[in-house]
């Protein structure tokens, strides 16, 4: 899918357009071949930059040609399904600048991002400000970050909650999918963060003192997810650590509660093996001997089990 958006410099009004005009913003959500081929060639840009945006093994990184053309890309947020288990991932996305004249932006798929920079685009932001466009992209995708990591948060919280009253694998594997999500999280923020501060030196892009107050607030923005992914990650690890203990402490229970029954079901078992030897045995000939042997084999398994008791070895 291709969408061209155009803002007016005299009127600054915003209006979806299918001209290619110098000022447009194109964004493209999984595009055809045939699409990617369309709008290189109006662009009179390589397909790789394309390519390379729509790739999910992408890093966050900055390309600069020769010609002009600039290619960030930086990771955003996205909420996958598996299993039907939210999966809360990232994926790469690409902000081209196509000389002075175009912004292209590209993912595989429709997102939080640019869906946020469609409402605004006109209001907030011009198509043809480049500078103030991709600036409040890198704000709009730190600040889905910090919605997200509370989103992980809260449903850390939940599943706490859950395990408490039931251990069950079920919530373990959440528990472990949650923390693998803030590991990638983790990882895409610092990569984003290096993305930014290139762009802050001023090297890349001519920055102005208007705009340059926004990229600011985005960095802080990120700088504050980085930190919370840190803290929620911690949390979380060590959260999993705990009830590792707790399950090996389960079993270690079951194992003690098994032996000692094992023991107490071996006395009696004991004394009725050495009574069935084919040898003379004590009370062979007494009337009332199988009553006593009893009697035996339940005064040692009661004493026996009174010493396991105070062991704890019965709870």
């Amino acid at each position: 899918m291709v969408k061209m958006y155009n803002t007016d410099i005299v009127t600054n009004v915003t209006s979806e357009t299918t001209v290619y005009q110098k000022g447009n913003w194109i964004n493209m959500i999984n595009p055809t071949e045939l699409e990617i081929e369309d709008v290189c060639q109006n662009l009179e840009i390589e397909q790789d930059f394309i390519r390379y945006s729509l790739d999910y093994e992408e890093k966050a990184r900055v390309d600069i040609e020769d010609d002009g053309t600039i290619l960030f890309i930086i990771d955003i947020p996205i909420i996958e399904k598996e299993n039907d288990i939210d999966v809360y991932t990232t994926m790469p996305v690409g902000i081209i600048f196509v000389r002075d004249e175009y912004i292209v932006t590209v993912s595989l798929k429709e997102n939080e991002i640019f869906n946020r920079i469609e409402s605004i685009v006109g209001r907030k932001i011009s198509t043809y400000k480049k500078s103030q466009f991709l600036f409040q992209i890198f704000y709009e995708n730190s600040s889905v970050f910090l919605n997200m990591l509370k989103i992980v948060n809260k449903k850390t919280e939940i599943i706490e909650k859950t395990l408490k009253k039931n251990l069950k694998n079920e919530d373990l594997l959440k528990m472990l999918s949650l923390e693998k999500s803030l590991v990638y999280i983790t990882t895409s923020l610092k990569s984003n963060e290096i993305v930014m501060e290139k762009t802050l030196r001023g090297r890349i892009i001519k920055l102005y003192e208007e705009d340059e107050d926004l990229l600011e607030d985005a960095i802080v923005e990120n700088k504050q997810a980085i930190e919370m992914s840190k803290i929620y990650s911690d949390i979380l690890n060590e959260t999993m650590d705990m009830y590792a203990s707790i399950i090996s402490n389960n079993i270690n229970d079951v194992m003690k509660f098994l032996t000692s029954i094992t023991i107490i079901l071996a006395i009696p078992t004991l004394v009725a093996s050495l009574w069935g030897m084919n040898v003379p045995v004590p009370f062979q000939t007494y009337k009332y001997g199988f009553f006593a042997l009893m009697a035996i084999a339940s005064v040692v398994t009661i004493i026996a089990m009174i010493l396991l008791k105070k062991r704890n070895m019965l709870d």
